[in-house]
């Protein structure tokens, strides 16, 4: 089953138990299709870049959900409820790509992402740490240079 992102923007004014019935709904959804709520995160009260016009108004705030579930591919067909829902603004399904989970993740034979093979050291050599005091211990030849052109400079 692939993974899927549901974003929920709610209208400012919902209760909390307004939508954690609206999530528990979703979720009982899910679960009956044989699926997964894998997190839950609420993103609290957001400011809008437009107004979203509805029959009870237009609004520059919303209450921004989002839900990660593992779900059969047709949820987005399944979740076409939610069009009817009057206490939601907007909602969007995006799946993810690429993404490995499972025993597909266990038996990966790339090892790229294994921490082993990772070289273990540390970040700055012990070269570098003296570098920066040794600059100013002796007196550059070009500091000569530039002393004598000044001086041509105003003589003329």
């Amino acid at each position: 089953m692939p993974l899927y992102d549901c974003m929920l923007l709610l209208k400012p004014h919902v209760t909390k138990e307004a939508v954690l019935d609206l999530v528990s709904r979703v979720g009982r959804h899910v679960y009956s299709r044989n699926g997964v709520l894998t997190d839950i995160k609420s993103f609290g009260t957001i400011q809008l870049g437009y107004g979203i016009k509805k029959l009870s108004g237009r609004y520059y705030q919303g209450q921004l959900m989002q839900m990660t579930m593992m779900a059969t591919p047709n949820i987005n067909k399944e979740l076409q409820y939610l069009n009817k829902e009057d206490r939601l603004l907007r909602w969007l399904l995006v799946k993810h790509r690429n993404t490995k989970y499972g025993l597909e993740f266990l038996n990966e034979d790339d090892g790229e992402l294994e921490l082993s093979k990772l070289p273990r050291g540390n970040i700055y050599d012990e070269e570098d740490i003296d570098e920066d005091d040794d600059e100013d211990d002796g007196e550059d030849k070009n500091d000569d240079e530039y002393d004598e052109n000044s001086k041509d400079d105003s003589e003329h």
